[in-house]
């Protein structure tokens, strides 16, 4: 027999997921999309949904981390070849060269 677990009792292992609701409009080859993929995989409208919002977010940052890419963003044309041996003097001529450039 199992015992009855109140949503505030300690033995609780799980927690409920908390969700939210969202509203969207989609075109009608959107929607008929929408409906193929829920007919042939089962899944609900709102799982795959849901997958898709994943699947973005991964292709978005595949294969660089965020200071990988802040760094590449930081200086399109290119850092000197000799950043990583001469990182400090680097940093201090880009430093010197910023104040140069405020207004």
């Amino acid at each position: 027999m199992h015992a009855k677990t109140s949503a505030s009792s300690p033995f609780r292992t799980r927690a409920r997921s908390i969700r939210e609701p969202v509203q969207v409009y989609l075109g009608a080859d959107d929607s008929a999309l929408l409906s193929r993929l829920t007919a042939d995989t089962g899944l609900s409208k709102a799982e795959i949904l849901r997958r898709g919002v994943r699947s973005f977010a991964r292709e978005q940052t595949a294969g660089t981390s965020p200071m990988l890419r802040f760094v590449t963003e930081s200086r399109p044309d290119g850092w000197p070849n000799a950043v990583a041996k001469d990182h400090d003097a680097v940093l201090a001529d880009e430093h010197r060269g910023a104040r140069k450039r405020r207004p």
